[in-house]
């Protein structure tokens, strides 16, 4: 009984991370891997057609909606370094579903994916 009910609240929290992930998408610019991670997308691979549709994004002349500086911290955290990132909308990102055209199977994949997720 307590092994099951351990699965079950694993399960049930599972989900909402990933709820609260998609809604905040939804609410606020987010990086465009984070977009691909809140639709089921696994992170290695959302990181790559990220990267391919920020190249996407330079070809049509969409600029982010946010640009900001973070620190990343190394060293145990000791020290940091600051890096910039962007940040996409929810539409934006839905305009370069449109521009994107991947050519290996995982990214085609994962924008399919998106695409789902957003029509929905």
């Amino acid at each position: 009984m307590l092994a099951t009910n351990r699965s079950r609240r694993a399960t049930i929290k599972a989900r909402a991370i990933a709820t609260r992930l998609a809604a905040s998408c939804k609410r606020r610019p987010r990086s465009i891997a984070t977009h691909f991670i809140a639709a089921g997308v696994n992170p290695e691979t959302a990181g790559g057609a990220a990267s391919g549709m920020k190249a996407a994004a330079k070809r049509i002349g969409l600029a982010p909606a946010l640009t900001a500086r973070t620190r990343k911290t190394v060293k145990r955290g000791r020290a940091h370094i600051t890096r910039p990132v962007t940040r996409w909308t929810r539409g934006q990102v839905q305009r370069l579903i449109a521009a994107y055209r991947p050519r290996k199977a995982e990214y085609v994949a994962a924008v399919a994916r998106l695409a789902a997720t957003y029509a929905a």
